[in-house]
């Protein structure tokens, strides 16, 4: 852990301004800014300078339960044209850092855009993206979290001034756990690829990521009875209340808020059942419970406590396989040096026996393992100064396997061959995963464990840090017939956002769609994922392996992850798909790579593309 009284940010890339914000809501293009704070720091990580401001921007301010801003409290505040100027001062010139930096950036270039200006950001730091890449032994990379761990104290959660104080604290730190490491910080130039404008005239009918349910499914609401924390309701039609609020107060009294209609519903709650929307047909259909709104919110008052998912006897009920670990179970592996071909092959051995590869260093590296030409990679010099065991390929001989590619042991700077290291030194940052995710090969498949998570997923790809490679990651909604049915389906860097997806730029060498499968259109029952080459005469064999990670949420653990290698001569490449099976929701990881660009992948699944 970095001590964080004597970290210094003085590593070549610039000053920064650490910014939050608070909003009437999670959309800027249906929200605005109530409050903003912003501290612009030397390169040393001291504060020289800090502005913070209550706005007015007339609306309703939305969630007040979580950031207490209140009609009242906002009253007489200035409008953001009159802060403007003096925010500008603070941004120009500067890296912008906050925690889920896309968030902030984009609702303060909303703000600036409302008022005829442009945001003068352009480069970004998102802390929420370093911390993954650094991936401390935490359950997860919130900013309450990474305070906790970094002993930087917190007195007042979502109050913007106090949360910069704090990410101020975790910046320092995390650069400096960054620096030991070797980890690039994931500088993003602004305004980045993907066509943020293009979101903020797009309507949606929730708004926001569904909130995981903590409580098991309870069963169907029966008559005259009251609402059982778990229980599974769904919203349909006009309401008096706006439909943020009331799925708000469902979620946060432990009700499980989805956004479509099946044989589960406990309840669904509407105006006017007869409307004949896709919901209230399908309720029944099903004789799924009826309730009118303001049914629905006298019941609210008193919901009966359900049971915890992680409540011991729930666990029993749910079950869990009881096998023995394989060799390499719980080792995370950085393979350095070799071809292609023979990096590939020792990557897809490694998770044969249990263990699973990464792209990049990080914390979670427990060894590296060395292939001829290993000693010009500047991350060997960097994991022997961290004590990190080293390999060569003869490891792998810890189980009976098909022969692997010849090679002979990679040699340090000595001249002396790198091998394991009988007695391993104490390592204070390679530590193992505290629930390692399941890790998965091309073709396999798991169950996406939704009655745990939630119905809020995201599906993140990563590549080898410090080249410019152009990927683009992108996502297409599939029906049965395994095509989209109109361009609305495919998501991509010039279409970010539709109904129940969303594209985010998360760094140079990292892109993750996010997916809410309670939003998605109802002729959508499977999801594919793939990254495309952008620009002539690179391939996939040259960008080397790319991991992929499925998470219930951008700052929430890993639940399950892949390392996908192409061969040589491929330009996209399928990263993953989720798929409806029954009454559940899958995953597979591909892996399966194409010699043909993003046009011809986009037109196989009856995109209309123009040319």
């Amino acid at each position: 852990m970095a001590n964080v009284g004597e970290v210094s940010l003085d590593a070549g890339f610039g000053s920064f301004t650490v910014v939050d914000v608070e909003t009437s809501g999670l959309r800027a293009a249906q929200h605005r800014v109530l409050s903003v704070a912003a501290l612009t720091l030397d390169t040393a990580g001291r504060v020289t300078r800090e502005f913070h401001t209550l706005l007015d921007p007339g609306c309703d301010p939305g969630p007040v339960h979580i950031h207490g801003l209140t009609r009242e409290v906002l009253r007489g505040a200035p409008a953001f044209a009159e802060v403007r100027e003096e925010l500008s001062e603070l941004l120009t010139g500067r890296v912008m850092v906050a925690h889920n930096a896309r968030f902030d950036y984009g609702f303060l270039a909303r703000e600036f855009d409302l008022t005829g200006d442009v945001l003068p950001v352009s480069r970004r730091l998102c802390t929420l993206a370093l911390a993954r890449r650094v991936c401390l032994p935490v359950p997860d990379c919130k900013l309450a979290t990474l305070a906790s761990y970094y002993g930087i104290a917190q007195t007042r959660a979502h109050d913007a001034l106090d949360d910069t104080r704090v990410l101020a604290g975790v910046l320092r730190a995390l650069v400096a756990d960054a620096a030991r490491l070797g980890v690039a910080p994931p500088m993003l130039a602004c305004p980045p690829k993907e066509n943020y404008r293009e979101t903020w005239n797009r309507g949606s009918s929730r708004t926001g990521p569904k909130q995981p349910c903590l409580y098991t499914y309870p069963g169907r609401l029966g008559a005259g009875e009251p609402l059982v924390q778990g229980m599974k309701i769904a919203f349909t039609g006009e309401t008096s209340v706006d439909r943020e609020i009331l799925v708000a107060e469902a979620e946060a009294a432990g009700l499980d808020v989805t956004g479509a209609v099946s044989k589960l519903t406990s309840a669904l709650v509407t105006n006017t059942p007869r409307s004949g929307t896709g919901k209230a047909r399908r309720a029944v259909e099903y004789a799924t419970p009826v309730l009118t709104e303001r049914q629905f919110r006298t019941l609210l008052e008193k919901v009966r406590p359900g049971r915890r998912t992680d409540d011991p006897a729930a666990a029993a009920q749910r079950g869990r396989e009881n096998r023995a670990d394989p060799p390499l179970s719980g080792r995370r592996f950085l393979v350095l040096g070799g071809s292609h071909a023979q990096a590939a092959a020792i990557r897809a051995r490694i998770g044969e026996l249990g263990g699973s590869a990464a792209v990049n260093m990080s914390a979670r590296v427990t060894d590296v393992l060395t292939l001829p030409g290993a000693e010009s990679d500047h991350r060997l010099a960097k994991a022997v100064e961290l004590g990190l065991p080293v390999h060569g390929p003869e490891l792998l001989a810890l189980a009976s396997a098909p022969p692997l590619p010849e090679s002979s042991p990679s040699r340090g700077q000595d001249g002396e061959p790198c091998v394991a290291t009988p007695v391993e030194p104490p390592r204070p940052f390679a530590v193992s995963d505290p629930t390692p995710p399941t890790v998965l090969g091309p073709g396999h498949v798991m169950d996406l464990p939704t009655a745990v998570h939630g119905d809020t997923w995201t599906v993140r790809a990563s590549w080898v840090q410090g080249r410019n490679w152009e990927v683009d990651v992108v996502a297409f909604l599939l029906d049965g017939d395994e095509k989209v049915s109109g361009d609305d389906d495919f998501v991509f860097y010039n279409q970010p956002e539709t109904v129940g997806i969303r594209l985010n730029a998360d760094g140079p060498s990292e892109q993750s769609v996010d997916v809410s499968l309670d939003r998605l259109p109802d002729h959508c029952v499977r999801v594919v994922f793939a990254a495309a080459l952008d620009g002539a005469g690179v391939t996939f064999g040259d960008i080397g392996a790319v991991e992929i990670e499925f998470a219930p949420g951008p700052d929430v653990g890993t639940v399950a992850r892949a390392t996908l290698d192409a061969a040589t001569e491929e330009r996209t490449l399928l990263l993953a798909e989720i798929y409806v099976r029954g009454d559940n929701w899958r995953l597979r990881a591909f892996g399966q790579g194409y010699t043909d660009g993003l046009a011809a992948l986009a037109r196989g699944y009856g995109v209309d593309v123009a040319g």
